[in-house]
């Protein structure tokens, strides 16, 4: 029979002779409906594929999008995502070194944002471990490829992407208890939140993992799946996106409140701005921009969703940090603080070592200091004397 093949686009099942396979079009063409096959000839070789890949899935002749236009499309893409997902990293390592160092920072609040933090960190980490062991070498089979370290990788991406969802929703939870309870217990809140942020994609990661292995045991664990195992990560992912939508339009719905009740202190272009910014600072940390196709087929409206999902939410960690510590007025007023503070000692420093080094090179300095000496020693004063007398 026919061995397994991957032309570059698809992996084609073992086949015996004169069998013809027949599979759908590969996930990134939009026309995921329509279907490839290939026969497994008497000379035990594939034929080629029928109808072609520009034919059966979504192309014609004249496009000028053709496979190895959509590998060189992606290929830019991945660029874009890689450096956003660098300027994530970067941004956030440095806003928790911030949080962490100021005992000022340390509060329930900055706490959560902490751990958002490092949940965008490690689904940045995440990505890059994955691209790196799964499509470095382009000549790999992906066919064959079946071992430990790939599957390790497409695992650990999957509890990132959980993580950094159940963060969001954290921080939904969070603004809307601070904004309907006058009194909030922190300590009381911080240690649920940790549990539910960290140990709910856990549990669910590890019925993902345990599915796999007795259910769909295939290739890297990133081919396409079946329904259980699809809903076990897909399910939660949806539950956060949903419940944090509808915070978002509640909190929404509180800002607007607080502000009509505070229309006699100013303008009302004035209160719409105060709203439009506090929106525009919601959305990132809510990431409302996922509910856009969130309940939508994964192949629906593909080019959006790749700039929206991954253009967009691989700068959302950036965006993050930006908003929410280095735009921080107080961030900004402490920095400022210890940056005067470091510039003070650093002067005290200066002028202390310049003092000192100038009091030992002054004549007055040694004109003083033969002077002392003169006084304690009587030995040295009979020398001297001794000296003028023989030079007289």
């Amino acid at each position: 029979g026919c061995a397994r093949d991957w032309d570059g686009l698809t992996c084609w099942p073992r086949a015996t002779f004169g069998e013809v396979v027949k599979i759908p079009c590969p996930r990134f063409f939009e026309e995921f409906t329509s279907f490839l096959q290939r026969n497994c000839t008497q000379e035990e070789y594939w034929s080629e594929p029928f109808p072609p890949y520009t034919i059966a899935c979504g192309f014609d002749e004249g496009s000028s999008k053709g496979p190895e236009d959509q590998k060189s499309y992606y290929s830019a893409f991945w660029r874009v995502y890689t450096a956003g997902y660098a300027a994530s990293v970067t941004s956030l390592i440095t806003a928790l070194i911030v949080f962490a160092a100021f005992r000022k920072f340390h509060c329930t609040r900055n706490y959560i944002h902490m751990h958002l933090f490092v949940s965008f960190i490690l689904r940045a980490v995440a990505v890059f471990t994955k691209d790196a062991v799964l499509f470095a070498d382009e000549t790999m089979d992906h066919c064959l490829m079946s071992t430990v370290a790939c599957k390790a990788a497409v695992a650990f991406f999957q509890f990132s992407i959980l993580a950094n969802f159940f963060w969001l929703l954290i921080e939904g939870i969070y603004l809307q208890t601070l904004l309907l309870l006058t009194f909030v217990s922190n300590k009381k809140f911080v240690w649920w939140f940790v549990f539910t942020g960290w140990g709910a994609p856990t549990a669910v990661m590890f019925a993902w993992v345990l599915t796999r292995i007795h259910q769909q045991n295939t290739g890297c664990w990133d081919d396409d799946e079946n329904g259980v195992v699809l809903w076990i990560i897909k399910g939660p992912i949806l539950l956060t996106v949903l419940i944090n939508f509808i915070i978002f339009i509640n909190v929404i719905r509180i800002l607007v409140r607080k502000l009509k009740s505070q229309e006699g202190g100013g303008s009302h272009s004035s209160h719409f701005v105060r709203l439009a910014k506090s929106t525009l600072l919601l959305i990132p940390l809510f990431g409302v921009h996922y509910i856009v196709f969130a309940f939508f087929p994964e192949s629906t409206g593909l080019e959006a969703r790749l700039y929206i999902e991954l253009g967009l939410g691989s700068f959302q960690g950036f965006v993050v940090a930006l908003l929410y510590c280095f735009s921080n007025a107080e961030v900004q007023t402490e920095l400022k603080k210890q940056l005067c503070k470091w510039q003070h000692q650093e002067y005290l420093t200066f002028t202390h070592k310049h003092g000192a080094l100038s009091r030992e090179t002054s004549p007055v300095n040694y004109v003083t200091q033969l002077s002392l000496l003169d006084k304690i020693s009587p030995k040295r004063r009979t020398s001297v004397l001794q000296d003028g007398v023989t030079t007289v």
